[in-house]
C-alpha cells in the first residue's frame, strides 16, 4: 500500500466526472491527497469518509466537497452505493458562481457537506449523468461544455440543496477511537509522540490501534503522523522565512536527512525547491 508519504498529488489538466458502484468488499488503492478539488455525491446507499481528523456517514442525496491538499479516505460498510464524481481545479470555477456561494470564495476553502432534498434529486442525478456522458466526447467543447455543466450543477446546489453549516458529528460509535487517535495526532504532532501515546489516548492497545486504524484511514497510524507533519511543514515553508532544519525539528522530525527525503517522496520535490516554486 502507497504511504502517507507518497499519496499522488497530481495537477489536473480537464474536468473529469465519473459514477461507479462500490460494495461493501472495495478497497481503495491508496487514500488521496490532490492538488485539485473532488465533488463527490450519493445517488443511493451510504458512504462513510475519514477526511481530515473527522469521520462522517453520508447519505443519498449528500454532497462532499473536498478542497485540495486534504486527506481523505471512502469505505462502504453499509452495502452498494452509487456515487459519482467530478474532479476540477480552481480555474474551472467561475467567478460569479463563486460570489453566489456562501462565504463566496471561503465556501471552496473548507470541507463541505450540502444535502439535496428529495424532490430535487432526480434533477441532481441526471445533470450528473450529462456531466458522465459529456465526458465520453472526445472533441473539442467537451471540455467547454463540463465546464459550463460544472457551473450549472453548483448553481442548483446553491437553489436547492441545504448546506450544513456546522457539520455534525455523524460518526460510527466503533470508529470514534480512530477519530480520537487522529486529533490527538493532529493536536501533537510536533511532539516526539510514539505508537504507545496515540494507542493510549484512543483507549486501545498499540496493535489493535494499527489494526483498526489501517482498516478505517486506509494507512499505517505512523504513516498517518508523518502525512500531518509533512502537511505543516510544507504550509510553514511558504508562509515562514524559518530555516527548513528548523521547520523540520519544529514538525516533529528528529532527523532532518529524513525529513528532506519523505518530503520529496510526497511532493516530488525537495523542501528547498517547493519553497522556491510558490
Amino acid at each position: 500500500m502507497t504511504s502517507a508519504a507518497q499519496i499522488p498529488r497530481e495537477p489536473i489538466d480537464s474536468i473529469c466526472a465519473e459514477t461507479a458502484v462500490r460494495h461493501e468488499g472495495y478497497v481503495m488503492p491508496t487514500p488521496h491527497c490532490h492538488s485539485y478539488f473532488e465533488l463527490f455525491y450519493v445517488e443511493s446507499g451510504a458512504c462513510r469518509f475519514f477526511i481530515e481528523d473527522n469521520m462522517y456517514d453520508i447519505y443519498s442525496g449528500d454532497f462532499m466537497l473536498i478542497p485540495p491538499e486534504v486527506f481523505h479516505y471512502t469505505r462502504y460498510p453499509a452495502g452498494p452505493c452509487k456515487r459519482n464524481v467530478v474532479r476540477f481545479g480552481p480555474a474551472d470555477l467561475d467567478e460569479t458562481v463563486v460570489g453566489l456561494m456562501p462565504q463566496q470564495e471561503g465556501f471552496f476553502a473548507a470541507t463541505r457537506i450540502f444535502q439535496t432534498p428529495a424532490e430535487y434529486r432526480g434533477q441532481i442525478n441526471a445533470h450528473f449523468s450529462r456531466m458522465v456522458n459529456e465526458r465520453k466526447i472526445s472533441d473539442p467543447c467537451s471540455q467547454p461544455m463540463l465546464r459550463a455543466l460544472l457551473q450549472e450543477l453548483f448553481l442548483l446546489c446553491q437553489r436547492q440543496c441545504h448546506l450544513l453549516r456546522s457539520i455534525p458529528d455523524a460518526i460510527h460509535t466503533t470508529d470514534r477511537q480512530i477519530v480520537q487517535a487522529a486529533r490527538f495526532i493532529s493536536g501533537h504532532y510536533g511532539e516526539r509522540i510514539t505508537a504507545a501515546d496515540i494507542a493510549a489516548a484512543a483507549g486501545y492497545s498499540p496493535n489493535y490501534l494499527s489494526r483498526r486504524f489501517r482498516s478505517s484511514v486506509g494507512v499505517g497510524v505512523h504513516q498517518y503522523l508523518t502525512f500531518i507533519r509533512l502537511q505543516h511543514a510544507a504550509y510553514e515553508l511558504v508562509t515562514t522565512d524559518d530555516r527548513i532544519t528548523d521547520i523540520a525539528f519544529r514538525c516533529g522530525f528528529s532527523d532532518s536527512n529524513y525529513f528532506k527525503d519523505a518530503f520529496k517522496k510526497k511532493y516530488g520535490v525537495t523542501p528547498r525547491a517547493y519553497r522556491k516554486q510558490l
